[in-house]
């Protein structure tokens, strides 16, 4: 029986299976941020236009009751709105801008949960450190066998990846339910959607580039989340504050005193590689000010605001000193972030 006994092991928890359950309890507790924070956001863009949708249809058959329409001072004769005979008569450029026209739609719906996000992930890094300690919840997390690495990361990992994850399905979500709003208004004219929408447009290939920006999203937005965290676990009260203070307060300073002036070096450069990376790198698109865009710089209307999300633009990101400086930056405040959390003492 003792030999028994004795070769007995204790099962050993895999790191990985730790850190999986981990992000799982982040992404339980702040589900309301996380998921549905985005979902509802994309949801109201849908019913608000809807709404526009429904109001310019009305308009527009009261207008045809009289035939006429007026238009800055002049009468226009409405005989219907037929999409398919309007759209047989545009020329391969028109329908080029057309095409560019409903992707920049789509985009620019897409783009509310991702609007969200950036106060998601803000307010999520803030707090989630103070929290644990303000309602003494991180004396339970303590006598668990997990390390302050492990917590402090998995946090770090749900700001950066888990939450921009779940706001791109919602702004896929959000655009797919658009081209369906879209798709129902061209049929009720007399258009087909299958020619005028989803083939005209590139949804899937709107869809695939949003994810491909996921990676590059995580890698800027490093230090703020770093900042962000270190002041939740530094800070004994009011951690929003002291996070927006001291950066903002650092650029003033430096702004007053003309520091910059002594490395030959404008004090602009301070606010949008100092401060700005330290509170607006949750920011979607944040990353626009070192991409490259020779690749699309012909692009003109609608078709500006989708080389945005172009690979050629995001990637090029990546090719850039600030990037990685920044990611440097950030993971040297997360790893303080876990020292101060491992000793920090609150009673």
């Amino acid at each position: 029986m003792n030999a028994v006994t004795e070769n007995r092991h204790v099962p050993v928890v895999h790191p990985t299976h730790k850190f999986r359950l981990l992000l799982r309890r982040e992404f339980w507790e702040h589900r309301g941020g996380f998921l549905w924070a985005p979902v509802i956001a994309g949801a109201i863009i849908l019913v608000l236009s809807v709404m526009m949708i429904l109001v310019g249809e009305v308009a527009a058959r009261r207008a045809s009751a009289d035939n006429t329409l007026v238009i800055e001072n002049e009468h226009v004769t409405i005989n219907g709105l037929d999409l398919g005979a309007l759209t047989s008569k545009l020329s391969a450029e028109d329908m080029r801008q057309l095409a560019g026209a409903i992707d920049a739609s789509l985009l620019m719906v897409a783009g509310w949960p991702l609007v969200v996000l950036t106060f998601v992930v803000f307010f999520y890094c803030i707090g989630t450190l103070y929290d644990e300690r303000k309602d003494r919840s991180v004396l339970f997390w303590k006598s668990l066998p997990l390390s302050d690495a492990e917590t402090v990361l998995s946090k770090a990992f749900s700001a950066t990846v888990v939450a921009p994850v779940l706001a791109v399905g919602a702004a896929l979500a959000t655009m797919l339910g658009f081209l369906v709003v879209l798709s129902i208004l061209v049929l009720a004219h007399g258009g087909n959607p299958i020619h005028l929408l989803w083939g005209l447009a590139n949804p899937f290939g709107l869809a695939a580039q949003l994810i491909a920006s996921i990676p590059v999203y995580a890698l800027w937005s490093l230090p703020t989340v770093g900042w962000l965290l270190l002041c939740s676990a530094w800070s004994r009260s009011k951690p929003f504050l002291w996070a927006f203070m001291i950066p903002v307060f650092a650029g003033i300073f430096v702004s007053m005193f003309g520091f910059m002036h002594l490395f030959n070096m404008e004090t602009g450069w301070f606010w949008q590689n100092i401060v700005a990376r330290l509170l607006l790198g949750t920011a979607p698109l944040s990353w626009v000010q070192v991409a490259h865009f020779e690749n699309v710089q012909h692009f003109d209307g609608p078709a500006a605001v989708v080389s945005l999300i172009n690979p050629a633009t995001v990637w090029s990101s990546l090719l850039t000193p600030q990037l990685w400086i920044g990611v440097l930056a950030g993971a040297a405040m997360i790893f303080a972030a876990i020292r101060l959390r491992r000793w920090r003492d609150e009673g």
